[in-house]
């Protein structure tokens, strides 16, 4: 039986790029984001490339699904959990990847409460109680003694997790408190022996970069990180994989930075 993928998030960007490395990995992948399914069409038939589109199903005999999901919801939340486990009988790695950025960057003298509820009720709020869901879930899967059954978390965050963004405040206390969302799960969950990681991405060209890709360019070409080039959605994918690939269990709660080096202090 193939181990089961689940990412949030990902049907573009840096999501899309970690379920692409899990489904080239031989993991059968599960997409889901807050969009129709028929939006999701064009990401989903991308995970399989080397199948024509219209069968669906690669050589192996892997069908790409979709399963949209607000993960600021509750009820939202647990239907995708409980659909996985449905279908396919195991959860092996999920990887809480959505997220949203403000609407608008206000500096926080200006930032509003409808702004700051917005971010922490997708992302700090919908991570932590994904991981509770999936946690629950995983513990209760152990107990069927599934072959090779070794469930991990990865809980993607970023830069702004401690670095300070005055023009988007609120975006910064989401991805903290993703953090300590992290060594929360990690800890309480190391009894069950599943690990749970952090992945930090930093200047990562995607469409939320887009929009200030001018200001990053010159910030990089400065040296604001040792490595002078924007990230790849690539780059996030490949520390996820070293989380979900088994070598790093005994690391539960470590976060890897995927920043071309902006963590290390410099003088």
């Amino acid at each position: 039986m193939d181990k089961v993928a689940l990412v949030t998030g990902s049907r573009r960007g840096i999501g899309l790029a970690i379920l692409k490395a899990l489904a080239g990995d031989g993991y059968a992948a599960v997409m889901s984001d807050i969009v129709s399914e028929e939006e999701a069409r064009p990401a989903l038939n991308e995970l399989y490339p080397k199948t024509p589109a219209a069968e669906g199903v690669n050589a192996a005999g892997r069908v790409p699904r979709y399963i949209r999901c607000d993960i600021s919801a509750a009820a939202d939340r647990q239907n995708l959990i409980d659909t996985v486990i449905r279908e396919y009988g195991r959860l092996d790695v999920l990887v809480n990847n959505a997220g949203v950025a403000p609407k608008s960057r206000l500096d926080i003298l200006e930032t509003t409460e409808e702004s700051f509820d917005f971010l922490l009720s997708v992302n700090l709020k919908g991570t932590f109680f994904m991981c509770q869901a999936a946690a629950n879930a995983m513990i209760g899967l152990q107990k069927e003694n599934i072959e090779g059954y070794a469930p991990r978390i990865v809980n993607i965050s970023s830069v702004s997790a401690y670095a300070s963004s005055t023009n988007r405040g609120e975006y910064c206390v989401s991805k903290a408190g993703i953090s300590m969302t992290t060594l929360l799960f990690a800890d309480r969950l190391a009894a069950f022996g599943i690990p749970v990681f952090e992945v930090r991405p930093g200047i990562i060209m995607t469409d939320m970069t887009a929009g200030v890709k001018d200001k990053y360019d010159k910030m990089i070409a400065e040296g604001v990180t040792p490595i002078r080039r924007f990230g790849r959605p690539e780059d996030v994918a490949d520390c996820v994989m070293a989380a979900a690939g088994g070598r790093l269990d005994f690391a539960t709660g470590q976060v890897l930075n995927a920043d071309g080096g902006f963590s290390i202090r410099r003088l």
